[in-house]
């Protein structure tokens, strides 16, 4: 017999309280507060959209993740919509929501990107696609954050293309052996596991010789360096896999079925775009103290790029909260989250086009003036999201495709057998 689902109401109380006694509530700001001007020359000045930390720094950021992660899920709320099989509670994802609204008002520890990965990429594409032993191995420990997991999707001669990953998985006997170079991966160098794409039949059209397995990243035959960003920050890493002899049983999804592995993976990823473990970097209300302070606050161009600033921002946020209604309204996930990936990069790139005109020379040089040079690190940064999470370019196929109804992009090589594809790419 099935269990009654607890009240709604009753669950929201219940997890409001726990809350309190285990976390400390954010101050409240009145409306008057929200609309106030940001003062200049007051506290942290830095407008960076990628976390610039030590490793060490780093290390400790995801310990308070982990720890807090622990105690929700000691609590039941760690993984309310997951099978009790695995930690969770088995609730509706409307259980979900309530109980995000109510953690939202108290302070939380960042969870970068590599967290929101683990838990919300990782673990649900493992639930997908695993058999019942690596869930049992991995499913629980993802959950309670004992061990975290990455992406080894991107390759430096693929792009946006994953479908293009050259890194070979060959069969030999019972083993699988992996050799190939994967970047710009978050948080591979913290890593336990990374879900890697790759190559095992290059005679077939590239879509249908793809194969996925979950990698153990702390094994010997895995290198992982960290990139130096040009915003200063070390977020991504490079890992090769030097011939890494994995079991078959590490394999994720039938052999040649990779591709739809990955596509789970990266509807996942849709649903979480827009978030990121970054800062936000700068916005309407940074922009518009940075010129009252300059002395262009009357200027009639720059009001005109303030107003262009804020109008796009606006939109941005009316599209999420009609994404947001339609979700709640028992609705699946369409494009929109296309829309908002694409509208939140160009929401970057206005803020940062009309700080480098605000500014001018003042941005390239550190005269530790407060507010002024910290803009270096969001115009350095804001590029990395045109890529991160799907290009800019492939958001646009999707709306064009999917929304607008227009013609596909041309594929000339999707009959065509991978190997010949990448000779006559090649110039053979």
């Amino acid at each position: 017999m099935t269990e009654p689902l607890p009240d709604l109401e009753e669950f929201r109380a219940g997890a409001r309280s726990w809350l309190e006694a285990n976390g400390t509530r954010r101050v409240v700001r009145s409306r008057a507060e929200e609309d106030a001007e940001i003062p200049w020359g007051v506290g942290d000045d830095s407008v960076a959209i990628f976390l610039n930390l030590t490793h060490e720094e780093e290390e400790a950021r995801l310990r308070a993740a982990r720890e807090w992660q622990a105690k929700k899920m000691e609590a039941g709320y760690g993984a309310i919509a997951w099978p009790v099989e695995y930690g969770g509670r088995g609730l509706p994802v409307s259980y979900v929501r309530a109980f995000n609204q109510e953690e939202a008002q108290f302070e939380t520890p960042n969870p970068g990107e590599l967290f929101p990965t683990s838990l919300g990429l990782i673990a649900p594409t493992s639930a997908a696609w695993g058999t019942d032993v690596q869930k049992t191995r991995v499913l629980a420990p993802l959950l309670r954050a004992e061990v975290l997991g990455c992406q080894l999707f991107s390759e430096p001669g693929a792009g946006s293309d994953l479908a293009s990953v050259s890194t070979k998985a060959v069969l030999d006997g019972d083993e699988w052996v992996l050799s190939g170079q994967k970047v710009w991966t978050s948080g591979a160098v913290f890593a336990d596991w990374g879900l890697a794409v790759c190559r095992t039949d290059p005679d077939v059209p590239k879509h249908r010789g793809i194969t996925t397995f979950l990698v153990p990243l702390q094994h010997s035959d895995v290198e992982i360096r960290p990139i130096r960003q040009m915003s200063g920050g070390a977020n991504f890493n490079e890992v090769f896999l030097n011939d890494i002899r994995l079991p078959d049983d590490l394999r994720l999804g039938p052999v040649g079925d990779g591709w739809r592995v990955a596509l789970t993976c990266l509807g996942f990823e849709r649903d979480h775009s827009g978030g990121g473990g970054g800062h936000s970097g700068g916005g309407f209300k940074r922009l518009v103290a940075l010129a009252k302070h300059l002395g262009k606050l009357d200027d009639p161009i720059v009001r005109q790029d303030l107003m262009r600033v804020l109008t796009g921002s606006r939109v941005m946020q009316y599209t999420n909260r009609r994404a947001a209604a339609a979700l709640k309204a028992g609705q699946t996930p369409g494009p929109e989250g296309s829309l908002s990936k694409l509208m939140w990069t160009q929401d970057m790139t206005r803020v940062s086009d009309v700080a480098t005109r605000l500014l001018g020379a003042l941005v390239l040089a550190d005269t530790g003036e407060w507010g002024t040079f910290a803009w270096n690190e969001h115009l350095l940064g804001a590029p990395g999201y045109r890529i991160a999470g799907g290009s800019d370019e492939i958001q646009r196929n999707i709306i064009g495709e999917r929304v607008l109804g227009l013609p596909p992009e041309p594929r000339v090589d999707r009959d065509v057998p991978f190997s010949q594809a990448q000779k006559a790419a090649r110039g053979g």
